[in-house]
């Protein structure tokens, strides 16, 4: 690593950089202790003593003292920050929204649509040339009018504006969802502190404010902020894994290995070091910079590798190889910033995170979604190629061997718009078929959970914990802190040989024995545990620190002693040796040398293993006696075990004296951790927390079952375990300590035999002193158990870093936010903010509420496409047109799927979520109620339709829409199926409500004001919607020439008389206006070119198509010096929904016929090919009129 010293250097200002003029302020420069930080063990050792002399005199060059610390003045820190750099890893950018955009642009169903909206525009503004269009029979019928001209880019637009609705929610729920992970990781590194000495003073800071020259105070369970070389140290033993791929840990001492990096675990053990790199400088900042964490520092560094000759490229790649072995472990790059999520920041680091860990299966969801998404995708892309492909085959059939036509090169353009139109109609099946809203609304409903959880005491870190969560089938749970209060007293004592049932009086205790006891207490107990006064008057005494340790500092409160005299007189740097507690020693020692120059050492530890170790007790005068194996069993019998009966935590205090020379072999345990004095045995105790029993009881009939592990004695883990209700007396359950439990399942080899565990997890209810190990083999044999129907889901709580093997493997691991380590936390998926069991519960409500939220969406998605992908299939494949346009479809899509997402997902859960058992890995997503449902609606939805499309015009009495030409506006016919259609949806949406099986629908429907919102709007926007556009007058007047407004009123008044029946039959805009002096010359005219329209109709049986489109072509236009103006004003027509009166005249079949001057109704009859001009006839009352 040596060589790439620099490359970190030049990502800072230049003023950051530690070059040699920095030397005369501080005694080394930010190289040399860079390249300091890269060596290991012995070297190390060795440049210390060579460059500095030793961790005084290097101190001394940074200007810090290793007790006092730094002084703390706010100039000094800034000019630290300045040179050194700060504590701080700058994240990688997020992700721009015009990057969300366009990575939402990618979704191929969407890049299918926009294709199709181009081609729809691109032709809409093409004129295909009309002189020999009869050539191309129907075709021509169906081809342009040319008002309709005008209104053909409608469709393409509306298509690209759906799209972009469909993007930009996209986008924006995935800005919105980075911006949230952003905060709340930035909440949770504000959060992370660390405690330093300044100014004599033990403080916390934010990790974010460690400067170089700090020091330090490190304990079992830190993440290392940042490098730094050890002062001193007890027992200090580090995992490296994270760097160095390394899985043994690594035992530091300021003598042998005093190096400490950054990213690292302390697994065992305390100490001080003085902190020497910080951020980007630091051996994970490194790092984080090689995998470009930093992201602009990563251009800079580029551009000054060019300038340098390419030098920094060789670096990287050197650096690269080098830390092959720490990239193994994946989370190099994620361990520096506590407590990345997963989820959090961009994709990089979830790759980098995937790969690194092959993190769990897929969350049950998520793997059933998948399974479910991919078989709609199918089954709608065959249905839109059979669509397609009826169509096409229709089309060419009915025109090329019907009527036996020719393909003319000049009617290419005529047929390539027929099957763009069928294209159009394919892509509309298949946009109904794919439930586009299922990656929305889970996305939404997860997000929206997760903001709530977070009321709920729940930081959730990996956003699928939180729907496995309402799966879990067991719990394995910590007692202490998470049934408990995790606030301990002491309330019973054995002292002096006499068994106390409330704390003793001072003057009951023996005066030596009471020295002792203070001593033992005061000095083999880890500095950083205090008791501090309440903050509010009223309150407890805060606790600080370990819990259990505190519980006894507050004895010797109770016994008017102060601990911190005895601390003041004893400085941790005075302590000789400390075995700190671990859990196979499960006790911790710590010797001091006398002034005689002999040793003490105090023990504290669980009573029955240090009990084991005593070969003397204190007597009634605070005299040693002999205490023998009986005197023990007495004990146990009569001391231990009924305080452990009534839930107490039995702790042994003991000492023992070594002489002075020879001095003892410390590093051997065996022959020090024997022969000791017991100078008493308290009880502690931890009260259940008052909400537990009934979270218990809830998960319990939610179908979970909650078992507790943990280190505790049995009688103790068993006295709780019946307070909490985890197990009630005649019950049939089983309570074993950890040896019973690894004797049992293991064969005569040694090895863990799963069939073994099969046969005792079912009933297991509490494992008592267990060791981490324990927990994991628990867990990975309940989630590996075939046992039962199904696969059991597994949440698992725990606060120490010996539970991180556990929290990974179990499907959803919790880690305490209070008491919980730094790698517990790092290895969890959700973190309790309030280490509380009743958050668990909501966990679990909110879990199931996810997927609830999931199953109501897709029973009303599944319900739409259905429906819609049946209509649009058959109605394709019997009118050639689908009832539902493909903008209609959008709009159905858009509304149903963004809107409908957003309204069931965000339905609150409820108590009677916790009612039923989960739902288990193998059930289907869709139960047989849901299917039941869907079919139920579905049949329902599509007899409506079906009536409405083929029986539609004679109930309402209005022209049929079925088989309009090409480009025909809306009928009034189709808006009345679509306005049914979407209205079914939206009454659907409610029932959608409940999935069981309910029958009240409208049940708590007020509790989610998001939900009523949506469906008032919603209704609201389609009734806008569905105006004609003639009502609307700004969007008429786009693109026409003459409106009736530009005649003058008096002209208007003249003509009354002779468009009175029209004003009646049809409205304003849709009648003949001519321009011209000589008005009934023009009208002459007109009849002329309709007769011999007609009579040329009657000759030419292919042209069936509707009067307004004989009037549309060249031939038909009248010859005139005029400009050619439209006759018909079709605007009006084409949204014209509702407004027809009813007509005296037989009732057209084609609504675009009504559309002639004068009072005259002309009907032609689609079906026949010619029209009679009997004296009854409209032509003939035409006639005699003029």
């Amino acid at each position: 690593m040596g060589d790439m010293t620099n490359s970190a250097v030049d990502f800072y200002p230049k003023n950051q950089r530690g070059e040699s003029n920095h030397a005369g302020e501080f005694g080394c420069s930010l190289d040399e202790l860079r390249s300091l930080m890269e060596l290991r063990g012995a070297e190390g050792v060795q440049k210390m003593q060579d460059t500095y002399g030793d961790v005084n005199g290097f101190c001394r060059r940074l200007k810090t003292s290793p007790t006092e610390g730094l002084a703390g003045n706010p100039a000094d820190l800034e000019n630290r920050k300045q040179i050194f750099g700060r504590n701080f890893i700058p994240p990688k950018k997020p992700k721009t929204f015009l990057q969300l955009v366009w990575e939402a642009l990618q979704d191929v169903t969407l890049i299918i649509l926009e294709l199709a909206a181009i081609i729809s525009l691109g032709l809409s503004f093409y004129q295909p040339p009309g002189e020999r269009s009869e050539m191309c029979g129907s075709a021509a019928g169906g081809v342009e009018g040319e008002g309709e001209a005008e209104a053909g880019w409608i469709e393409g637009a509306a298509i690209l504006l759906s799209v972009f609705c469909v993007v930009f929610v996209t986008a924006f729920n995935d800005w919105s969802k980075e911006k949230q992970f952003r905060g709340l990781q930035s909440r949770i590194e504000q959060e992370q502190k660390f405690s330093v000495v300044r100014g004599g003073q033990v403080i916390q800071i934010p990790v974010s404010e460690i400067v170089t020259g700090d020091i330090a105070q490190i304990k079992y369970g830190d993440l290392l902020p940042a490098d730094g070389v050890l002062i001193q140290g007890n027992d200090l033993k580090i995992d490296e894994s994270s760097l160095t791929g390394e899985s043994d840990h690594v035992r530091k001492s300021a003598d042998k290995d005093p190096m400490l990096l950054s990213g690292t675990h302390v697994m065992e053990g305390s100490g001080k070091m003085v902190v020497t790199a910080v951020g980007v400088n630091s051996q994970t900042g490194i790092i984080f910079t090689l995998l470009g964490a930093g992201g602009e520092e990563e251009e800079k560094k580029d551009k000054k590798g060019k300038q340098k000759g390419g030098k920094s490229k060789r670096q990287k790649g050197d650096e690269e190889n080098q830390n092959k072995a720490k990239k193994q472990d994946g989370a190099a790059a994620m361990e520096m910033q506590p407590l990345k999520s997963a989820e959090g920041g961009d994709g990089d680091d979830k790759e980098k995170k995937k790969a690194g860990s092959s993190k769990k299966e897929k969350s049950v969801l998520q793997g059933k979604l998948t399974k479910l998404a991919v078989q709609i995708g199918k089954a709608g892309l065959v249905m839109s190629a059979i669509t397609v492909i009826i169509l096409v085959l229709y089309f060419a059939i009915d025109t090329f061997v019907i009527q036996k036509l020719q393909w003319l090169p000049e009617c290419t353009p005529v047929y390539i718009q027929f099957f763009v139109k069928f294209f159009i109609i394919g892509v509309t099946v298949l946009v109904v078929a794919v439930p586009e809203g299922l990656p929305l609304a889970v996305t939404i409903s997860l997000a929206y959970s997760v903001k709530k959880m977070m009321k709920d005491n729940n930081l959730v870190r990996h956003l699928d914990a939180c729907e496995t969560m309402g799966n879990a089938t067991a719990i394995c749970s910590d007692k202490t802190g998470t049934l408990t209060t995790n606030r301990m007293t002491v309330v019973q004592a054995y002292v002096g040989e006499v068994h106390h049932k409330e704390v003793p009086d001072p003057d009951a205790i023996p005066s030596k024995t009471l020295d002792m006891l203070v001593n033992a207490i005061s000095l083999n107990s880890a500095y950083t545990s205090k008791i501090l006064p309440p903050e509010k008057d009223i309150g407890l005494p805060r606790q600080v620190g370990n819990k259990t340790e505190c519980g006894l500092l507050g004895l010797v409160l109770d016994l008017k002693r102060d601990y911190q005299t005895v601390r003041d007189q004893t400085p941790e740097e005075k302590l000789y040796k400390v075995y700190t507690f671990n859990s196979e020693r499960k006790s911790m020692s710590t010797v001091i040398k006398m002034q005689d120059g002999s040793f003490r050492m105090y023990s504290k530890g669980a009573s029955e293993i240090v009990l084991k170790k005593c070969s003397n007790i204190l007597n009634t005068a605070g005299e040693p006696r002999g205490f023998r194996p009986r005197d023990r069993d007495e004990m146990v019998k009569k001391v231990i075990e009924p305080m452990a009966c009534n839930g107490l935590r039995t702790i042994c205090i003991a000492f023992r004296d070594f002489p002075g020379s020879p001095e003892p072999d410390w590093d051997n345990e065996n022959i020090i951790l024997i022969d000791l004095t017991c100078i008493a045995v308290v009880g502690i105790e931890d009260p259940v927390r008052p909400e537990v029993p009934d979270a218990i009881k809830k998960c319990q009939q939610a179908g979970i079952t909650v078992r507790m592990v943990t280190g505790d004695n049995i009688n103790t883990a068993r006295a709780i375990a019946i307070k909490c209700g985890i197990i009630s007396p005649g019950e049939d359950f089983i309570c074993l300590e950890g040896k019973d439990f690894n004797r049992r399942i293991r064969n005569e080899k040694g090895e863990i035999e799963q069939e073994r565990i099969d046969k005792i997890w079912p009933k297991l209810r509490v494992l008592a002193r267990s060791s981490p190990t324990d927990k994991h083999t628990l867990v990975k044999g309940i989630i590996d158990s075939l046992h039962g129907e199904r696969r059991q889901v597994v949440a698992v709580t725990g606060d120490g870093t010996n539970d991180g093997p556990a929290l990974k493997k179990a499907d959803v691991g919790f880690a305490m936010g209070i008491a919980g380590t730094d790698v517990a936390k790092e290895a969890s998926d959700i973190i309790l903010t309030d280490d509380n069991f009743s958050s668990i519960v909501k966990a679990v409500m909110w879990g199931r509420n996810v997927y609830d939220s999931i199953s109501k969406f897709l029973q009303f998605q599944l319900t739409v496409n259905i429906v819609a992908v049946i209509v649009a299939f058959t109605g394709a494949c019997i009118t050639q047109d689908s009832p539902l346009k493909a903008v209609q479809m959008l709009w159905v899509n858009l509304i149903m799927d963004t809107f409908a997402s957003l309204a069931l997902a965000t339905e609150p859960p409820t108590e009677s979520l916790l009612m039923r058992k989960p739902y288990g890995r193998n059930k289907p997503l869709i139960s047989r109620t849901m299917m039941k449902n869907i079919l139920g609606h579905g049949i329902y939805q599509l007899t409506v339709i079906f009536t409405l499309l083929f029986a539609g015009e004679t109930i309402f009495n209005i022209d049929s829409g079925r088989n309009a030409p090409l480009h025909a506006p809306p009928s009034e016919h189709y808006t009345i199926i679509f306005n049914t259609f979407v209205l079914m949806q939206l009454f659907n949406e409610i029932n959608a409500r409940k999935i069981h099986g309910e029958k009240n629908v409208f049940d708590g429907i007020f509790r989610n004001p998001i939900f009523c919102s949506i469906v008032f709007g919603t209704f609201a926007i389609q009734i806008i919607s569905s105006i004609p556009t003639n009502r609307l007058k700004f969007l008429k007047e786009a693109g026409h020439g003459t409106q009736k407004d530009d005649i003058p009123e008096e002209e208007l008044n003249e003509d009354a008389e002779e468009i009175d029946h029209a004003e009646r039959e049809l409205r304003r805009g849709q009648i003949l206006w001519f321009r011209g002096l000589n008005r009934i010359q023009t009208q002459i005219r007109v009849v002329k070119a309709f007769r011999s329209s007609l009579y040329e109709g009657l000759e030419k049986p292919e042209s069936k198509s509707s009067i307004h489109n004989f009037m549309t072509h060249p031939e038909f236009r009248i010859d005139d010096s005029q400009p050619h103006i439209p006759l018909i004003d079709d605007t009006d027509i084409e949204e014209d929904a509702a407004l027809k009166q009813n007509s005296s005249p037989p009732s057209s079949p084609n609504k675009n016929n009504n559309a002639i001057d004068s009072g005259i109704n002309l009907t032609t009859d689609t079906s026949k090919s010619a029209t009679s001009s009997s004296p009854g006839s409209p032509l003939h009352s035409l006639e005699t009129s003029l």
